[in-house]
């Protein structure tokens, strides 16, 4: 059930945030956002391919086995593809995107409650600086355990079919809790706390990022991703610290 909730709640944040003017405006920078700096090192990568190529292997005079190299040449050069597109969703992230983020977040709050909830008195400055802080090990520690599942499974050849598939629930997992931990994080909530969070709702978060999957759709379901998950965290999370009304007392007499 609650890997369906997931699903459906991603769906729900990515419907509210079209038919809201300003939601679709920033959830549309962000994702030109990521556009731009992919297109970027997809440049600088064409511009030194041939010597980021002769790096690696230098292209062979024997006709023999330069079949082989032309091979090798396209597998660098998808895997050069597969790099930047990382680390331009990574850059775009760290810099741009976890305040992006943020403001989404911000915004459907104040659209469903009235209020945003944060601590008082906290300059602007610290709480940048904390979002940034809290945006590195998110956005880099699934990345680099995506990474080593995977090569794990190149070394085991047996093990490989499976890892595949661990390492892509890992990587959604992760990018789904960077957007469900937006509002604990704004609120200086430890992380230690938040971390449980995760750990309690795995099979949401799962659901939450099945549509990261899709290639092509995942980057605008990323986009607007903030506002299924502040919707989710504001109905399951906050909707359990609303304290009931007092039972009206008997009046004297």
């Amino acid at each position: 059930m609650d890997l369906l909730n997931g699903l459906l709640y991603n769906l729900r944040g990515l419907r509210f945030a079209v038919t809201n003017g300003k939601l679709l405006l920033w959830g549309l920078l962000r994702f030109l956002l990521v556009i731009i700096i992919m297109i970027a090192l997809f440049g600088l990568i064409l511009a030194y391919h041939g010597e980021i190529l002769d790096l690696i292997w230098s292209k062979p005079e024997s006709q023999w086995i330069i079949w082989l190299w032309h091979i090798f040449s396209w597998l660098v050069s998808v895997f050069l593809v597969g790099i930047a597109a990382v680390f331009s969703y990574l850059i775009s992230q760290i810099l741009f995107s976890v305040l992006i983020m943020d403001h989404m977040s911000r915004m459907t709050e104040l659209k469903m409650t009235g209020r945003i909830d944060e601590p008082k008195g906290v300059p602007l400055l610290k709480t940048f600086f904390h979002l940034i802080k809290q945006e590195i090990p998110r956005a880099i520690v699934p990345v680099i355990l995506s990474v080593l599942i995977m090569v794990l499974g190149w070394l085991v050849a047996f093990l490989g079919p499976v890892m595949v598939f661990v390492s892509s629930g890992l990587a959604v997992i992760f990018l789904s809790w960077d957007n469900t931990d937006l509002i604990p994080a704004r609120r200086l909530v430890p992380f230690r706390k938040r971390w449980l969070f995760l750990m309690k709702r795995i099979l949401f978060h799962l659901g939450f990022g099945l549509p990261f999957l899709v290639p092509g759709l995942n980057l605008i379901f990323l986009s607007f991703a903030p506002v299924g998950a502040t919707l989710y965290y504001l109905d399951k999370h906050d909707a359990q610290k609303v304290e009931p009304p007092p039972a009206p007392q008997p009046q004297a007499g």
